[in-house]
């Protein structure tokens, strides 16, 4: 194992490549396709709901719906018998229509299971939220680490260790928004929750390396700032490893066996779980020791 972590150190640049094209392709993505946002960021109505027993022909319905007159609506099968609509703005009368619609007939039995309405105003507002407390989530995680680690006055200053951290976690947030981008699927209030849980899992794991290359470093276990943190690397990888795996074996049960409301909010954290896990071994610690050679390389 020693000898991997040391191969990881050592060979760090061929890591920083896979990073960078996996974050690339990633942004490339969301500028590309764009982000398939939910009601709670554009206003609108959403209905869920789902037949208990036969459902009717899926184009019957979209036809049905558009010759009532709603237009600019988008209706989507969910699970074997469960349907989702979405349209710009419905009023209440509309929305009883639509539900009268979606019925057929009697010989039909359908359960509304879900309602929303928000209005333009809102979505922009709850936007414009969810920036501010990602932005503020990453300010407070910069000065936490460099107040933690501000007795690391050696070989570097304790900001770097906010540094490193930061650009961890933009790795992390933006690998699951480029899948999501990529596969086109919802981005709602939930998606930003899981983002802000990714960036508290990520720095926790970030952290614990951090800490053992603190302790080692006051132990002076080796004169080689490399030679440190691959030792605190290899100190600390199972712990990373197995954290992150019996996370991610709740989140697969979470996602088959869960409703629909948590199978996105599942697929996001286990995604964050594994960049997060992937940033912490191969990026966070081998940053640390570039950023101390080009400190020397300046001297």
């Amino acid at each position: 194992m020693a000898k991997i972590i040391m191969f990881i150190v050592k060979y760090r640049k061929i890591f920083y490549i896979a990073s960078a094209l996996v974050v690339v392709a990633c942004i490339f993505i969301v500028f590309k396709q764009g982000l398939n946002l939910g009601i709670d960021f554009t206003g609108g109505a959403l209905i869920e709901a789902e037949y208990s027993g036969d459902m009717p022909d899926i184009d019957l319905l979209r036809k049905s719906i558009d010759e009532a007159g709603f237009k600019s609506f988008r209706l989507q099968p969910t699970g074997e018998k469960g349907i989702v609509l979405r349209m710009a703005t419905l009023t209440e009368a509309g929305h009883q229509n639509l539900l009268a619609i979606l019925k057929v007939s009697d010989e039909y039995e359908l359960t509304e299971k879900r309602f929303d309405s928000i209005g333009p105003v809102i979505g922009e507002e709850l936007k414009r939220k969810a920036l501010v407390a990602i932005g503020l989530v990453v300010l407070l995680i910069i000065l936490f680490i460099a107040f933690a680690f501000r007795g690391v006055s050696r070989p570097g200053s304790s900001w770097r260790y906010g540094f490193v951290a930061i650009v961890a976690l933009i790795h992390d947030v933006l690998v699951p928004v480029g899948v999501f981008a990529l596969i086109g699927a919802e981005v709602d209030v939930l998606f930003v929750t899981a983002l802000l849980a990714i960036l508290g899992y990520s720095v926790n794991d970030t952290i614990i390396i951090f800490d053992r290359i603190r302790e080692n470093i006051k132990l002076k276990i080796s004169n080689d700032f490399e030679e440190t943190v691959g030792t605190s690397l290899s100190q600390t990888i199972a712990r990373s490893i197995n954290t992150s795996l019996t996370t991610f074996i709740v989140l697969v049960f979470l996602f088959f066996l869960g409703g629909n409301a948590t199978k996105m909010f599942a697929l996001t954290l286990g995604i964050g779980v594994i960049a997060g896990t992937y940033s912490s071994i191969f990026l966070a610690g081998p940053l640390l020791v570039t950023i101390q050679k080009l400190q020397n390389r300046k001297k």
